[in-house]
């Protein structure tokens, strides 16, 4: 098995056309067509981590944080980043970092948080604009299911939870094939009349140009008729941070006592109590400072997040509690998520859970 065959299922999964622009996902080091020995999965990437997949025979460390975020001008080892790509380097260690993609996957890390403070009906907290888009076909009547099935099955029509929709209008189709073409039907020069169908899609520009290039494939004509109309629909489906509720609320104090517990924090920073109870819950996993007016627009009771700064807890304004349980607590469980995703999906590795704890925050 070759590494490129993880990092492709992974991006088929969880496109890196959908993590945010300051990001930089992917492969940062390695050769993708390296023979797959092992696979170590870890939150950072760290000189340590690296020496682990070494020790466990492991060539594809897969991580949530991208360990290169900036440019690198140097390779000196004079910091810990260019420690670890040098050694990574040295010991033909393939890294790859899966960041705000999963965070915006809809199964993704905060998903796995809602899971594990017990919430229901899950929700997007911010979803993503301008990654909707409709794609309108003009085919043959007689291909139109045939042209169907194949796009289907690489990922048009997908609506949330629904697959496979489609909107049909028959018609009346012209054309006059000129010289130089190769018609499939009809003769040079003269015009065709043909009964057609209009077929309507709605397509995720993430798997767009897969969904084009299965079309021109299966499609009859030699020229396609089609449109691709951008949408301004948001995607409930897709983007940041996520809210639900407790099945049985509990109050301020309860909930705080419980959060720590189970996200096992040194400390949570919090706002002033309300003196109300904890019903409705948005949260954030990594610094999620940014969605504080979603959380209030949604009227949770609390956000959950991490890395707020001083002045930023002010901005709560007594609508809501911030619980600030720290960078790494909020995301620990990432590591477990992208576990259960690849063993889901493949037998034939090993598969590594690191054993080192690379929170870089101590508490007294």
């Amino acid at each position: 098995m070759k590494i490129y065959e993880v990092i492709d299922f992974l991006e088929r999964l969880v496109p890196l056309s959908s993590q945010e622009s300051y990001d930089n996902g992917g492969l940062i080091v390695g050769n993708r067509n390296e023979q797959l020995t092992g696979t170590l999965i870890c939150l950072d990437c760290t000189p340590e981590i690296v020496q682990e997949a070494i020790d466990t025979n492991c060539n594809l460390i897969i991580a949530h944080h991208p360990i290169v975020f900036k440019g690198l001008k140097k390779l000196t080892g004079s910091n810990y980043v260019e420690e670890t790509v040098i050694s990574c380097i040295k010991n033909n260690v393939a890294l790859y970092a899966i960041h705000t993609s999963l965070d915006n996957y809809q199964y993704g890390v905060n998903r796995r948080i809602g899971e594990k403070l017990g919430l229901k009906n899950l929700r997007v907290l911010q979803p993503k604009k301008d990654v909707l888009c409709k794609l309108v076909i003009y085919t043959p009547k007689d291909k139109a299911d045939e042209l169907s099935s194949a796009l289907f099955a690489i990922g048009a029509g997908k609506i949330g939870n629904y697959e496979e929709c489609q909107f049909e209008v028959e018609g009346r189709g012209t054309f006059k094939p000129m010289k130089d073409s190769n018609p499939t039907e009809g003769e040079i020069g003269v015009r065709s009349i043909v009964e057609e169908v209009k077929l309507e899609y709605l397509v995720s520009t993430h798997s767009l140009k897969g969904v084009l290039s299965e079309m021109k494939r299966v499609h009859p004509y030699e020229e396609v008729a089609h449109d691709i109309i951008p949408l301004l629909n948001e995607n409930q489906f897709e983007g940041s941070g996520m809210y639900g509720e407790l099945e049985n609320p509990m109050n301020e104090l309860e909930f705080l006592s419980f959060l720590k517990d189970n996200f096992n924090c040194g400390a949570i920073r919090h706002t002033k109590l309300l003196e109300k109870k904890i019903k409705s819950v948005a949260f954030c996993g990594g610094s999620g400072s940014f969605l504080l007016p979603a959380a209030k627009r949604v009227k949770a009771d609390v956000y959950v997040s991490a890395d707020f700064k001083y002045h930023e807890f002010f901005d709560a304004e007594k609508d809501i509690v911030i619980a600030d349980i720290g960078h790494y607590e909020s995301e620990q469980f990432t590591v477990n998520l992208l576990a259960d995703i690849l063993n889901e999906n493949f037998t034939n590795f090993a598969l590594h859970l690191t054993g080192i704890n690379t929170n870089p925050i101590n508490y007294f």
